[in-house]
């Protein structure tokens, strides 16, 4: 039974340290719910006292990204344009969820304006500083996510995920982050960037953690992921586009963990696919995240486009040059290629990838718009494959001495997230020694 009063301290070290006048705390929460998250840390320490537990994630201090609604108040998604926007009538079921499971909740996090770009810069609200060095950006566009589990100021991290915005902060800021089959978990109540590729999933500094809160969003009855021998399970290692441009980092640490994988008796191959090429060829003229979101955009750029951030509009505006008639066509055969993947996932247990191919540019770098749109490509563009393929897929730290922090990605097939919870949880032990 978890220690009396438990709760309350957790919550009093995560405030101390969002409100720390030398810390990121005021560039990582957009809003802090303060006296509510005392209420329910007060109220999980009753139930802890009474023998009365909701589950694994009661008590627990959980940040929620800022385009999740809560009832009363609007949802920002990280912009100044809906700052002022009509109050939500009600909490996303995902808040509800956690409110149920005895969560605390204690803030919303700041993030890439409308959740639109990897590096995880916000002109609007301030940039959070990645925690491994605060020269650095944190990844988008869940920056502030990473950030509050990075800094310890919660316990779990709640982001979303359309082209990698869980899984790139992560990898950033030397987390853990998971991004679900996108049916697992509804999607209603967070503001939309692109529906057919939109997911909502967790950051954490464990895996077993990203599981307990993942079974709470998805509804599901909560289970610690079981250990999976590493002899004999079968690891594909994508070749081609995934590998290219890696920097010196990211491929020596790569190279490093799929040594010791081998070496615990892991099954590494090399496999080819020629579905990466058809990913490429349907979005040629733009991408399905740019289409759709130009499709939910285009009234308010009409209206108050130089409010956006300059690099979010210009990205928004490429979808403007696909017709409805092509954009039905793009995502007809991206059905077809996400049900071929599933297909060709059958032969293993799992893909394992770099989930970036560089570590964190600096603040400095990317102030320059053409190295931002450069950095932001290549941070994208591992991640973006579960995505298109509606995958489950994770990112966990590598072993970095002090340095930078980068990611390994695991990669399962569409609805194999309990599976590839067990696996990713031995592997993450594996490589802590």
């Amino acid at each position: 039974m978890r220690r009396a009063g438990a709760a309350r301290d957790r919550l009093e070290r995560a405030l101390a340290r969002i409100q720390d006048p030398g810390g990121e705390g005021a560039r990582t929460f957009l809003t802090l719910y303060q006296e509510d998250a005392y209420e329910a840390a007060d109220a999980a320490d009753r139930r802890a006292r009474d023998g009365a537990l909701l589950g694994s994630l009661d008590g627990l201090v959980v940040s929620i990204k800022d385009l999740f609604d809560v009832a009363g108040e609007p949802t920002r998604a990280g912009s100044k344009i809906l700052a002022d926007a009509r109050p939500a009538q009600s909490d996303a079921p995902v808040v509800q969820r956690l409110r149920r499971a005895g969560a605390v909740i204690v803030g919303k996090t700041n993030m890439s304006e409308f959740a639109f770009t990897g590096v995880g810069a916000n002109p609007h609200y301030g940039t959070p500083r990645n925690p491994a060095d605060r020269t650095r950006v944190p990844g988008g566009s869940s920056s502030g996510a990473a950030v509050s589990i990075g800094d310890g100021m919660c316990d779990i991290a709640i982001g979303t995920d359309t082209g990698g915005s869980t899984r790139i902060p992560a990898a950033l800021c030397g987390v853990v982050g998971y991004k679900p089959t996108q049916s697992r978990v509804t999607t209603e109540g967070a503001f939309p960037l692109s529906p057919s590729l939109d997911s909502i999933g967790p950051l954490a500094g464990s895996v077993e953690a990203c599981a307990a809160a993942h079974a709470v969003l998805a509804g599901d009855q909560p289970s610690a992921p079981e250990p999976v021998a590493m002899r004999g399970l079968r690891l594909g290692i994508p070749q081609g586009m995934p590998l290219e441009d890696l920097d010196r980092i990211v491929s020596g640490r790569f190279e490093a963990a799929i040594e010791q994988l081998g070496q615990a008796g892991a099954l590494v191959s090399d496999v080819e696919f020629a579905l990466f090429d058809g990913m490429a060829r349907v979005q040629s003229a733009a991408t399905i995240a740019t289409v759709e979101a130009y499709y939910i955009h285009h009234d308010r750029i009409a209206e108050r486009g130089s409010d956006y951030d300059p690099i979010v509009r210009a990205r928004i505006e490429t979808g403007a040059v696909v017709s409805q008639s092509d954009y039905a066509r793009m995502i007809a055969e991206r059905t077809e290629l996400a049900n071929a993947m599933d297909v060709a996932l059958g032969d293993v247990d799992a893909l394992a990838l770099p989930t970036t191919p560089i570590v964190a540019p600096t603040i400095d770098e990317i102030a320059d718009p053409r190295r931002f749109n450069a950095c932001n490509r290549l941070l994208l563009r591992n991640t973006a494959i579960a995505n298109f393929f509606d995958l489950c897929a994770i990112s966990l730290p590598l072993p970095d001495d002090g340095g930078l922090p980068s990611g390994l990605m695991l990669f399962a097939r569409r609805g194999g997230d309990r599976r590839l919870f067990d696996i990713a949880s031995s592997v993450e032990r594996l490589l802590a020694g």
